[in-house]
């Protein structure tokens, strides 16, 4: 059996952190995006699948951004395993780099993009205009998504400790 093959037929690549990061984003962007559907004006003659699906491609952008956000931490701890042992400077830098992101998207979003627009229900920061509820999510999800994927991929620590 090849290596690829062992791979795959191990399912190891449900040990990777990046899948637990997008799967654990997924689950948690997803409730917090149809949440904060009241804070956004959308049009009455959308459908609830309407709904849905532009849920859903925010969910996805929010996996883009957990994503980019484990990615630079990673690249700066010299290992995609941090999530295992993280220390106050990889989740407040896991967390910073979120909050930047959702502020420059927001800004382009709610400005020269016109993707979507506020509520008059949305408190925002003053000067900058970003919605206080996006911003939020980007202050819970990630020390959630951290916890989370720490508690999933702890086997994984405990397996490896073993083999040695």
């Amino acid at each position: 059996m090849s290596k690829h093959q062992n791979i795959i037929g191990s399912r190891h690549w449900l040990n990777l952190p990046e899948w637990n990061v997008a799967m654990f984003s997924f689950l948690l962007s997803f409730v917090w995006e149809v949440q904060q559907m009241p804070f956004y004006q959308v049009s009455n003659e959308f459908s609830c699948l309407d709904r849905t699906r532009n849920c859903t491609l925010a969910t996805v952008g929010d996996i883009g951004i957990s994503l980019i956000s484990f990615w630079i931490v990673a690249a700066i701890a010299k290992s995609r395993q941090w999530m295992q042992r993280p220390s106050r400077k990889q989740i407040s830098l896991f967390i910073l780099v979120g909050v930047v992101i959702t502020v420059i998207f927001e800004a382009l979003a709610t400005g020269p993009l016109d993707r979507w627009t506020y509520a008059e229900s949305m408190p925002t920061m003053p000067f900058l205009g970003t919605g206080l509820v996006p911003l939020s999510m980007w202050l819970l999800m990630p020390p959630l998504t951290i916890w989370l994927v720490k508690r999933q991929l702890s086997h994984v620590s405990d397996q490896n400790s073993e083999q040695r």
